[in-house]
């Protein structure tokens, strides 16, 4: 029987419904996620809402890069937040930064005043703030939900020590949720070692769209050159493996 909650990392609408049919418990819906996940687009919730009853969390980050934002960023940052909010979205997920990587903590408060009753979770900006600890109290006393979490490490299986003293010391205070580099055979040991409640997943396939192939020579990504026929979507598979024990 599944003991914890599967949140299914989403970076498009097709990946929120694939996560539903894999049964997940809960998605985030990002954009962008080679760059870590940024603000989804209006039409994407939209999309999710006609086709699925999901519980729907909505990533808040205007742009790649750090979590310390200019004035017009984080007014792009507000009105994203009103826009779902407006629209019934079930969460939000967000993480502010002062330029030492300390939490921004009456920014962040301010957002979460700004949600009202829809819970926010502070997301993995925790893993590079100075002193963790400081920063859960600090989140935990303006009302944050929950965080989400490596274990200030690479991926969870290199931070379980870090999760699990994260768990013990958040206490029923908010819910520190591990996610990063978890695979269908290790969600399990995470889970039994951290004993964490909710869980943080992102387990896909490749699919291809060969419209691209009639010339070769051209790339609309990055200087990576990411392939212009193959993409990621989630594999609702290896999400019914955790799902449904």
């Amino acid at each position: 029987m599944k003991k914890y909650l599967v949140e299914v990392c989403c970076g498009s609408a097709e990946d929120t419904i694939q996560a539903a049919i894999g049964g997940a418990d809960r998605v985030e819906l990002c954009s962008n996620l080679f760059q870590g996940g940024l603000t989804p687009t209006l039409g994407m919730v939209k999309a999710v809402r006609e086709q699925s009853n999901i519980t729907l969390n909505t990533m808040i980050r205007p742009r790649e890069g750090g979590f310390c934002y200019t004035k017009t960023e984080l007014l792009v940052a507000r009105r994203d937040m009103e826009a779902f909010l407006e629209f019934g979205v079930d969460g939000l997920v967000c993480g502010f930064l002062n330029e030492d990587g300390t939490i921004d903590i009456k920014l962040t408060e301010k957002f979460v005043r700004l949600a009202g009753d829809v819970p926010v979770t502070f997301h993995r900006a925790i893993d590079v703030v100075p002193d963790w600890k400081k920063a859960i109290d600090q989140l935990a006393d303006i009302g944050v939900k929950r965080v989400l979490t490596s274990g200030l490490a690479p991926n969870v299986l290199l931070g379980l020590d870090t999760v699990k003293e994260m768990i013990e010391y958040a206490g029923d205070r908010l819910i520190i949720m591990p996610g990063a580099g978890i695979t269908p055979v290790t969600a399990d040991k995470v889970a039994q070692y951290t004993g964490c409640k909710e869980m943080h997943v992102y387990f896909t396939k490749t699919q291809s769209d060969k419209s691209t192939l009639n010339n070769r020579a051209i790339f609309y990504g990055s200087a990576l050159y990411p392939s212009e026929t193959d993409y990621p979507v989630i594999d609702s598979e290896q999400i019914r493996r955790i799902t449904h024990k």
